[in-house]
């Protein structure tokens, strides 16, 4: 995994630390389950963000025996297990805390200081966020921030883009539920907040889940590159025929793809062996992506295998 990416995970690592002490001392001091759940969700963020840490390292082991592709989709076990956590300990905590302050409501304290610290945490959040968006505009291939979103496959980046977006939604969310308790002198407020907050996380979740079990059960190349890909190897001469590409992402940033490629039936060994290495070194020049190749070329009349 590229230093950037390791950027964006460190620093909401270290923001959402600060934050989340600050969150539970406001919380403590003044009662709101708001701000209680509010630093439960920075907390849950930083632990995420250090298994994204252990997915990184582990996806860039060795290939060996038992796993002659690399340990890419490491990265892609990690991030499911992150999203699982932000929807089950983020957003049920949450939205538990919530329904119990409804319950059982207490008198909310002065709200002065969880206005500073929802202030300060949205300093600290805005800066996590700008910086993995930054990272993520760097690397984006489509118009618009969500297709690019929906098309990328380095779950580092786009999970913690998401979750400083839940974040800074979530800290707006939370400043509401207590400026309406405060105002109407009625916690019930303070606690729909809390419950909003924990929906936020679970519908976050639900998104990089999705996204995720994706990349985890092995999907492939959008079919504008794969239609790409046959336009590149249907140019070269003596070629007659491609099949559609069979693909799968190893990893972020190396993908798999299978061609059958099939050649005039006056062909020969050597004129099949040099197409393949055009075709090969082709795809690589458009697709630096794509790393690994395997080209099953014959000519037209010999059967197919198998």
């Amino acid at each position: 995994m590229s230093a950037p990416s390791k950027l964006v995970v460190y620093g909401a690592i270290a923001a959402n630390l600060g934050i989340a002490v600050t969150k539970f001392l406001a919380a403590a001091s003044t009662g709101s389950s708001a701000m209680l759940s509010e630093g439960i969700h920075s907390t849950v963020d930083a632990g995420n963000g250090m298994l994204l840490l252990v997915g990184i390292d582990r996806s860039q082991r060795a290939a060996t025996a038992e796993h002659p592709f690399g340990h890419g989709k490491e990265l892609y076990f990690w991030s499911l297990i992150v999203a699982v956590l932000i929807f089950g300990v983020g957003g049920g905590v949450s939205a538990y805390q919530g329904i119990l302050h409804i319950i059982d409501p207490a008198p909310m304290g002065d709200p002065t200081w969880n206005y500073v610290v929802l202030a300060a945490a949205a300093v600290f959040e805005g800066a996590s966020f700008a910086i993995a968006l930054r990272e993520f505009v760097k690397t984006k291939r489509e118009p618009s921030l969500w297709d690019s979103f929906r098309a990328s496959k380095d779950p580092t980046t786009f999970t913690v883009l998401a979750e400083d977006a839940a974040a800074l939604v979530g800290l707006l969310v939370a400043a509401l539920g207590v400026w309406l308790s405060d105002t109407f002198d009625s916690p019930a407020f303070d606690g729909a907040a809390s419950i909003a907050i924990g929906l936020l996380l679970a519908g976050v979740a639900v998104l990089l889940i999705r996204e995720s079990r994706s990349l985890l059960v092995g999907e492939g190349i959008r079919p504008s590159t794969a239609a790409a890909i046959c336009e590149l190897a249907g140019r070269h001469p003596r070629v007659r025929s491609v099949t559609r590409p069979l693909s799968m992402y190893l990893g972020p940033d190396e993908v798999l793809v299978v061609l059958d490629v099939e050649f005039e039936p006056d062909a020969g060994a050597e004129d099949i062996a040099n197409a393949v290495r055009r075709i090969e070194a082709d795809i690589r020049e458009r697709f630096p992506v794509i790393k690994r190749i395997y080209i099953e070329g014959r000519s037209a009349d010999r059967p197919r295998p198998g």
